[in-house]
């Protein structure tokens, strides 16, 4: 708590020297800093509410010891201000503020003017969900790229997918992407971005700026699972490629191993509507030796490679195998 001499009602008035043209620049969310008092202020929506971490920049009319230098909102979601005394900030827009520094300053001033701006924002809460490495709510702490917020949460998993998701609030605005829609609700924006002209940077434009309180997700991508006598047993992640064939998937794996029944490979391809899934005899030695066609594999097919003690595994055994917690999974390139 401050505390300091009151100087006459006239002394603040004459003080005072009302600055229009800074006062109606308003401050864009996600910026970074506002240094001095002559810093254009952000532009927010009037619905954003204030939360502890982020930095507020406080103008009173002839309240000297009230100076426009940026001021943390605590953890508590408090501010101490001289005069005012210590006083909540968070869950308040900034106008709401406003009124509650007036309130406390009408006891020294007939017609306290207060201005609220935001110079920081770190409590905007993002939701990055799916095949990242660090799921979860982050906080937006100024302005962050597609690509940053991805890095915030870890970077993708080797089974994630070939597009990011983007959900928006459309009190944010509509998210700048040319396949952006507004979902039924009329409530939300929503996108997708290809993880590939992202990580590349084939793409720029994709690499949007990302709001406070958007979703951001990464669904898993479609799996192949190679396992048995091969080299590099593991699932296959399906990113740009929507299909593998048994040579792709075997090239891969790095080959087989030399004690695999090449004669009995089979696939097993899940049935539609069920649990359960058929079989479909592969003989790897006449595709690999030109005399028989290469075979397409679909999203959750398991290319199994027996060796001539293994040949008679049950599909519900290998489904187990390939989809167990501790198999290696590989991203397609």
């Amino acid at each position: 708590m401050f505390t300091f001499a009151l100087t006459p009602l006239v002394s603040f008035v004459l003080l005072f020297q009302a600055d229009s043209e800074t006062a109606s620049r308003t401050p864009t969310p996600g910026s970074d800093s506002v240094a001095v008092a002559t810093s254009p202020a952000k532009t927010v929506p009037n619905t954003y509410t204030l939360g502890p971490g982020d930095q507020i920049v406080i103008r009173a009319s002839g309240v000297e010891e009230i100076t426009d230098k940026p001021i943390p909102i605590d953890a508590l979601g408090n501010i101490d201000l001289p005069t005012v005394g210590r006083i909540a900030a968070a869950g308040l827009t900034t106008e709401q503020f406003e009124a509650a520094i007036e309130t406390r300053l009408k006891k020294y001033l007939v017609d306290p003017d207060v201005s609220v701006y935001l110079a920081e924002m770190h409590s905007q809460p993002i939701s990055v969900l799916g095949a990242v490495q660090q799921p979860g709510v982050h906080q937006l702490q100024g302005e962050k790229s597609l690509f940053e917020v991805l890095s915030l949460a870890g970077g993708l998993r080797e089974n994630s997918g070939n597009v990011v998701k983007i959900t928006r609030k459309l009190r944010w605005g509509r998210i700048p992407l040319p396949n952006a829609q507004d979902d039924p609700s009329g409530q939300f924006s929503v996108a997708s971005v290809s993880v590939k002209d992202i990580t590349s940077a084939s793409n720029p434009a994709e690499n949007i700026m990302i709001k406070p309180e958007d979703v951001v997700s990464v669904p898993q991508a479609d799996m192949i699972y190679a396992i048995g006598a091969i080299k590099r047993p593991g699932g296959y992640a399906l990113g740009v490629n929507r299909s593998l064939s048994v040579l792709q998937i075997l090239s891969l794996a790095e080959g087989l191993e030399k004690v695999a029944a090449t004669s009995d490979a089979k696939i097993m391809r899940a049935v539609a509507g069920t649990s359960d899934r058929t079989e479909i005899p592969v003989n790897l030695k006449k595709i690999l030796a030109g005399k028989g066609s290469d075979v397409p594999l679909q999203a959750d097919d398991i290319l199994f490679v027996p060796t001539s003690a293994s040949k008679s595994v049950g599909y519900r055994t290998l489904e187990a195998l390939a989809q167990s917690a501790g198999f290696a999974i590989y991203r397609v390139p």
